[in-house]
């Protein structure tokens, strides 16, 4: 039966003429494509190596990736260091693009205006790609007002003079893997704090914020959502959910609330956490939701500890599809033959990268100019940037 279920999706959902379709990366050798899968199997970045993988399953990936290293400001003076941002979009793809274009640019500006790295430049620039997105949505209302309804979780870490920094909005998450010296075990510790209406400290956070909205977070069909409609509480864009004047007609219904907003339900003010790096510090996961629904932290830092670093971001997107696969009892390369769009009733978009740290890059100076500059994007099987997106549900 399952053979026959597998032979009819393919027979009703094949790729678009490929004359619609192109695939994005920063350059032809940044990374591979295979089907849905864009993976760079092995980089170096300022502080020692990264891997890093792309799974689609959704019509227009809604995820966006990106590993910047070398100078993290507008002059080779510096300082030096790498970004890593992982940006899992909502509703269409719009946001999470305007934040793998425009994050990165925000803050290398702010460090040069401050000429250091700090938890202020970050938040500047997390601030400023959200006001210029707002832009965006208000130029487009006239003629897109679905725009108002997209947005994107955004997870970023940045290396810099022997400090991480974890900024987080929505529900990715990233993991370092931590050598416990006395056993020579790697140990899971979660750095970002996630904003998920499913985690109880976040619904009472909203509560607090809004005591005078008892249906601030409601559990619809077992699953808790920010005014029945969303699941985080933090992001960028999702204005409809932040300014009354884009929470009328003509945006759809389903997206409009009964009462009038009187001040911001979401917010775009990240979690910032400091890490001074120690030499027991091993490695990086960054990852989209979609990994973790399939993968414990530990599970995820096994993972990389036991198999070779070159590919590693490919097998842990891999592992989470089979069990993806398994879950649904079927094969993992019946998965693999399930067209995007069709795919997304199987598994979200998945977007990981590992970053490694080498003891001995990670304590070098800040305003060491050896190591190149490294620009990486992750890709995937995409439509043109003017193609209107087909309408979901934000998640």
């Amino acid at each position: 039966m399952l053979s026959g279920l597998m032979n009819l999706l393919r027979a009703c959902f094949q790729p678009r003429a490929n004359r619609h379709v192109h695939t994005t990366g920063s350059d032809a050798g940044s990374g591979r494509q295979d089907g849905l899968l864009w993976y760079k199997d092995t980089g170096q970045h300022f502080n020692g190596d990264f891997s890093m993988a792309v799974v689609q399953a959704n019509n227009l990936l809604e995820d966006q990736s990106q590993v910047e290293s070398g100078c993290l400001g507008l002059h080779d003076s510096g300082p030096y260091g790498t970004f890593v941002g992982i940006y899992d979009g909502h509703g269409g793809p719009e946001t999470s693009r305007f934040i793998n274009d425009h994050l990165f640019q925000h803050l290398k500006r702010f460090t040069s205006e401050q000429q250091s790295m700090s938890v202020e430049v970050i938040r500047k620039a997390f601030q400023a790609t959200e006001d210029g997105f707002l832009s965006v949505v208000t130029k487009q209302w006239p003629v897109k007002p679905q725009i108002a309804a997209v947005g994107s979780c955004c997870l970023v870490g940045v290396i810099c003079s022997g400090t991480l920094y974890i900024a987080n909005l929505g529900d990715s998450r990233a993991v370092l893997g931590r050598l416990v010296k006395a056993t020579g075990e790697i140990l899971s510790v979660q750095l970002s704090a996630e904003h998920n209406a499913s985690i109880e400290s976040v619904r009472q956070e909203m509560q607090s914020l809004h005591p005078d909205d008892s249906q601030i977070v409601v559990l619809k069909h077992n699953v808790w959502r920010v005014k029945g409609i969303i699941q985080i509480s933090r992001s960028i864009g999702d204005v409809y959910l932040k300014k009354a004047e884009f929470n009328r007609e003509p945006l759809y219904a389903k997206f409009r609330l009964r009462e009038p907003i009187r001040r911001p339900i979401l917010s775009a003010d990240p979690a910032i956490l400091v890490h001074p790096l120690q030499p027991q510090d091993q490695f990086i996961i960054f990852a989209s939701d979609g990994l973790w629904e399939h993968l414990s932290n530990q599970e995820a830092v096994d993972i990389v500890q036991n198999h070779p670093r070159n590919g590693i971001a490919k097998r842990l997107v891999k592992t989470a599809l089979q069990e993806a696969a398994k879950k649904r009892e079927m094969r993992y390369s019946d998965l693999k033959k399930i067209d995007r769009g069709v795919r997304r009733h199987f598994h979200d978009d998945i977007s990981v990268v590992v970053v490694f740290l080498d003891s001995d890059l990670v304590s070098r100076a800040s305003n060491s100019a050896k190591a190149p500059n490294v620009s990486v994007k992750g890709g995937g099987i995409t439509l043109p940037r003017n193609t209107l997106a087909p309408f979901t549900t934000p998640t």
